[in-house]
């Protein structure tokens, strides 16, 4: 595929076909200035919307950069071939019915492919979609009415879902927005194939995205490590749960691990910022277009009112971010400059004695940012401009761009309700270099997110496993016996044909021993699982009681301090997804599990372990005491060796059993199969 520079960028532009949608692509360019030629190609009218007509293609006075194409699905193919053979420089396609319609229309999956034949190199943005905007050269390749104006530099926004792009197009927050592209059906071009073009033009400070899935995995990974390299921040909203994302529920792994957890762990791997709704996402952008990624979340709050400071912190709490204890040289500065009736407090209530006076506020302002803090807010809710007037409230804007000047900190102004910071003091406020935030709730989130952004480039690059083919559950003898190999440690087992089978291998390994029915992925919720057994009539009756006829007889761990659940799923969209969580029969009931992406060093490993709920328990809970987290770690390293270099749809160590100087698997599901490059 050719790039896209023509297709987005473009000097001329060609709409094909004759409908309303058509005509509004052209009152739109127009509407936005686009200053390059503008033709319709249309059969039989001679204008469209006042624009020349041209009754095919091959009529054109010029060949476009960009087109519109706005017919039915068939007609569609026949004019994106015929742009192609021209040379043109790209094209939308708005048409549906294609592989959305699959289940429908028992064509949709065939034109698709013929479409994409049909293109060749020349790039096509849909089916399906409503195509783009840019904002910054006035190129309106979109079927509707909009929000954008025109600006010299923002961000981008790339979406799925078309109708969700036009919503983002109607903000009133002060987001610059320099491109809204729709990839609709992505039958060619995807999501990292925008990104990637999009983070070669100078002008974009930040890429958001509204997306359901990923394509290319390796495609996306290149484009979170070029926006890493170019220093354009990228966070992303991702919905749904494909089918294709999703894992059977054969293990605890795969019920824990499925897409959103895969999604998840992606997203933190590469650096990008996840949000969870519209409002934090253009939240997140606006902090992302002013100050780029924060280093960390520690923050200095101001405001006139106790109650102000009172619920930022409140809100603040639940979130992974902090208002640092105030400095001693702050408190002597804020004593300077607010005198002695003021409580010296981070969040910071600064009353309204000072109120008006833009010096003594300048100063409040500049010492609070004189601590070790990487965002400065000073709360503000303006008056309603048709009722009432905001002289004062500008005379807080003003201090606080004193004050960051002065302090070289970075400063937003952060109002209670997004109603109270009307889109003309926003935008004003992102002239100045302050990010206007709207809203406690979701800036906290916006700040959280982008604190958590940054790939780290040190991080190896992922392993993208080759897809499946009939996976087969081993035998859970054979699956640890094939663990061990990877250096996991075992207890001692043998299998067993019936109860008194099951009794002379006990008595050969040792009592106490372990009782398991074989061929069962729950034991335990199936009764097929018998502890502690000290003789062959425990033995035997256990053997009994089960619904099996063939057991796997273990000996029996004892001092265990602590159980955990370590598995890795092969997630089609996202990879290997390696799971930690609290094991045993309290895996699902705890809800204690963190996720990360395949290939994880040792030191994420060790520090998603501390995160879990059962840490407390890891490392010496009350007096008791603590468990070896370099065997855990030594345990977790080999099932991840293992995972990469076994085709497995899914491998599971539940529990492992950790002690003193010992992490043992105790249970071991492997479900493996045949490869073939996906």
């Amino acid at each position: 595929m050719r790039p896209l520079d023509r297709l987005l960028r473009p000097r001329s532009i060609a709409v094909i076909g004759g409908g309303t949608w058509c005509e509004n692509v052209i009152r739109e360019c127009r509407k936005a200035g686009f200053s390059g030629d503008l033709f319709a190609v249309h059969p039989t009218k001679n204008l469209l919307t006042e624009c020349p007509a041209y009754p095919t293609l091959d009529d054109l006075p010029a060949v476009p950069d960009a087109a519109f194409v706005g017919v039915n699905r068939h007609l569609t193919i026949e004019m994106v071939r015929k742009l192609a053979e021209l040379g043109a420089g790209g094209a939308v396609c708005f048409a549906s019915g294609f592989s959305e319609a699959v289940a429908e229309l028992d064509d949709a999956g065939s034109l698709q492919d013929g479409l994409v034949a049909a293109a060749g190199e020349m790039p096509i943005l849909g089916p399906n979609c409503y195509g783009y905007l840019n904002a910054l050269d006035g190129a309106a390749l979109w079927p509707d009415q909009h929000g954008l104006t025109p600006v010299s530099n923002g961000v981008a926004i790339i979406s799925q879902s078309s109708n969700i792009a036009l919503n983002l197009t109607m903000q009133a927050r002060g987001l610059p927005i320099a491109y809204i592209i729709t990839a609709g059906n992505q039958a060619q071009t995807g999501l990292a194939d925008i990104g990637m073009a999009l983070l070669q033009d100078d002008r974009v400070t930040a890429i958001g995205l509204y997306i359901e899935g990923i394509g290319g995995l390796k495609a996306f990974e290149a484009f979170a490590r070029q926006a890493a390299a170019a220093g354009k921040p990228v966070v992303v909203l991702k919905v749904g749960k494909s089918e294709q994302a999703r894992t059977a529920t054969i293990s605890h792994t795969a019920s824990l691990a499925g897409s959103s957890a895969g999604a998840d762990a992606l997203f933190t791997r590469l650096g990008i910022a996840q949000v969870a709704s519209l409002p934090v996402l253009l939240e997140t952008l606006k902090l992302f277009h002013v100050t780029g990624s924060l280093p960390s979340a520690r923050l200095a709050s101001m405001s006139c009112s106790g109650g102000e400071a009172s619920l930022i912190a409140d809100i603040a709490a639940e979130r992974r971010v902090s208002f640092p204890p105030l400095t001693q040289v702050q408190k002597t500065r804020l004593r300077d400059a607010l005198g002695a009736k003021v409580a010296l407090a981070n969040p910071l209530d600064y009353h309204t004695y000072i109120w008006g006076d833009v010096d003594a506020m300048c100063r409040t302002f500049e010492a609070m940012a004189s601590g070790p803090v990487d965002l400065c807010m000073v709360i503000l809710d303006l008056p309603r401009s048709d009722r009432c007037r905001a002289e004062a409230w500008f005379k807080v804007i003003d201090a606080i761009e004193l004050a960051m000047t002065a302090s070289g900190k970075p400063f937003a102004v952060l109002s209670s309700l997004p109603e109270s910071l009307p889109e003309t003091v926003a935008v004003d406020l992102i002239s100045r270099g302050i990010v206007p935030l709207c809203g406690m709730e979701e800036a906290m989130d916006a700040i959280e997110a982008a604190a958590r952004s940054g790939l780290q480039t040190k991080k190896p690059d992922l392993h993208r496993p080759s897809d499946i083919d009939t996976p087969t559950t081993l035998p859970e003898d054979e699956a640890k016996a094939l663990l061990a190999q990877f250096g996991l440690r075992i207890p001692k087992s043998t299998s067993a044909s019936g109860a008194d089978d099951a009794a002379c291998a006990a008595e050969r390994i040792g009592y106490p021993v372990v009782l398991k029915g074989s061929g069962i992925a729950h034991k335990t919720e199936a009764g097929a699982v018998a502890l502690d057994l000290s003789c062959a009539r425990d033995v035997l009756e256990a053997a009994h009681k089960m619904p099996v006829q063939s057991y796997l007889v273990e000996e029996m761990v004892t001092g265990i301090l602590a159980e955990l659940l370590v598995g890795i799923v092969h997630d089609p969209a996202h990879g290997l997804v390696l799971t930690l969580a609290a094991g045993g029969i309290m895996t699902e009931l705890l809800a204690d599990s963190v996720s990360l992406i395949v290939p994880a060093e040792r030191t994420d490993i060790e520090e998603a372990l501390q995160g879990l709920k059962i840490a407390q328990v890891l490392t010496g809970y009350r007096g008791r005491p603590a468990s070896d987290i370099n065997a855990i770690l030594d345990a977790v390293m080999a099932l991840q060796d293992f995972a990469i270099a076994v085709p497995v749809k899914e491998v599971e160590i539940n529990p492992l059993l950790c002690g003193k100087d010992f992490a043992i698997a105790a249970d071991a599901l492997v479900k493996r199969g045949e490869t073939h490059d996906g």
